[in-house]
């Protein structure tokens, strides 16, 4: 593809389109995983974390026709992404201003780095489509994904600050992006065609179970952690 053609600048423009609606579950996942860091490193995970999840893109963009003959790898990634999802919505501070969550900065470069892998599967097959086989595009799409998800990270890390309840939100958007993934899985497919129900039911069926079902693990593992922390312990 000639650069700056009419072709040229409409794959551009998908790229950037496709950049915008899938970066908000990398902001959500960067914020989250962050949000018990202190100030100074929070700005340094998400940096770093993005840069991170960049080189991950970049590493299976240049795989993706490998990547696309891995039997199971949506399944998989999917239900990867339910783990981590839970495991931040259950990463919120105690009374005591505690917090389970990666307060650390390699816990959270960790976190971010292994979920971004995990989902950057959708990202990685729409910008490599959208780029009909353009590198120069390939990588113009992961550079202005960068200055995306770093603004939506720092914006979403706010809110969190503000409304804690964006926690519950954030982690429901990760349970619905890992729900995608089940859904695109070959392997499942002729499955999923057998049942009897419509496509859009299926959807929402399987998205809605993914999210309650992660709001509630997390709902019962900080109700349990709150009832060990306050029940005395015995001296002996």
């Amino acid at each position: 593809m000639e650069l700056f053609t009419a072709p040229w600048w409409s794959a551009l423009l998908a790229i950037i389109l496709i950049d915008l609606v899938l970066a908000g579950d990398n902001a959500i996942l960067i914020a989250l995983a962050a949000r018990n860091l202190p100030p100074a490193l929070q700005r340094k995970a998400i940096f770093w974390g993005t840069v991170g999840a960049i080189v991950v893109r970049s590493i299976m963009t240049l795989g993706v026709v490998w990547l696309l003959q891995i039997p199971g790898l949506m399944l998989a990634g999917g239900l990867g992404l339910l783990w981590i999802a839970y495991q931040l919505l259950g990463e919120q501070p105690g009374e005591h201003g505690d917090a389970s969550g990666p307060s650390s900065f390699w816990g959270a470069m960790k976190t971010i780095v292994v979920a971004d892998a995990l989902m950057g599967v959708d990202n990685v097959l729409g910008v490599a489509g959208a780029a009909h086989g353009a590198m120069d595009l390939v990588v113009l799409g992961l550079l202005i994904s960068v200055p995306i998800v770093v603004f939506g990270s720092s914006l979403v890390l706010r809110l969190v600050e503000r409304w804690p309840a964006i926690i519950q939100i954030g982690a429901a958007v990760l349970a619905f992006t890992a729900a995608k993934m089940v859904l695109g899985e070959p392997l499942l497919s002729e499955f999923f065609q057998s049942l009897p129900l419509p496509e859009i039911w299926l959807q929402v069926i399987v998205s809605s179970l993914a999210i309650a079902g992660v709001l509630l693990a997390g709902w019962w593992s900080a109700r349990r952690q709150s009832t060990e922390s306050s029940t005395p312990s015995v001296q002996t």
